[in-house]
């Protein structure tokens, strides 16, 4: 797929650098899609792999009993990534500007973003970096929610329903070629519709869309 210029757009326009400039010490999740997220990575990730968290920020919600050879983290504001206990390393790098990974290929088994996904302006190059730095057989976790800074998500996902977000990041995916079994959770929130407008706060929804790098052909070194 390819998002179109009006797709790519932010309500906001200055900078990403200086909106993310000051700290935000919290998180922009509740309790039980935190306690969702740490069970999947539970589920797909295994100790000592090499791990890349993108679009990091002060906690990975990785599981507190897994160890891993190392946690890169990638994201905009550098004292939230350096009070993040679980990262090795961080780099700070503004994705919209600069969409390259500073990572050599093949560097990792596992690459996460949580609630991040829908602030990137350039999908397509970025999940093909991810392909890229990503081993065979590497698993790739892109969560969220129905939350946002809604004035920083691009056009395409601001106008789309919560499943029509799911299939976007499922297109994410299926448009690089080197990703395979693509997968989607989706658990909207037991409380919506009618009960949120009489001022009812629901669960937040959880959703995640899981691939795999494909595997190196028989033969190939």
């Amino acid at each position: 797929m390819l998002l179109n210029p009006d797709q790519r757009m932010k309500l906001d326009t200055n900078s990403d650098a200086l909106f993310y400039d000051y700290p935000r010490f919290v998180t922009h999740v509740d309790e039980g899609f935190i306690a969702q997220l740490t069970e999947v990575y539970r589920q797909y990730l295994r100790p000592q792999m090499h791990v890349l968290d993108l679009m990091s920020s002060w906690v990975s919600h990785l599981p507190d009993e897994m160890e891993f050879a190392v946690v890169e983290g990638h994201g905009m504001n550098a004292e939230e990534l350096a009070r993040n206990p679980r990262l090795n390393h961080y780099v700070v790098q503004d994705l919209n500007q600069s969409p390259q990974l500073p990572y050599r290929e093949a560097q990792f088994d596992a690459v996460l973003i949580a609630v991040s996904v829908q602030y990137l302006q350039y999908p397509e190059a970025i999940f093909a970096e991810i392909c890229r730095v990503l081993r065979p057989q590497g698993v790739a976790i892109v969560s969220f929610s129905n939350r946002m800074f809604f004035q920083k998500a691009i056009q395409i996902w601001r106008d789309r329903s919560e499943a029509g977000r799911v299939e976007l990041v499922k297109q994410y995916f299926q448009a690089i070629p080197g990703f395979e079994q693509v997968e989607t959770i989706s658990r909207p929130a037991p409380l919506g519709g009618m009960f949120q407008s009489l001022g009812f706060a629901g669960a937040d929804p959880f959703y995640a869309v899981i691939a795999h790098r494909r595997a190196m052909p028989s033969g190939s070194n």
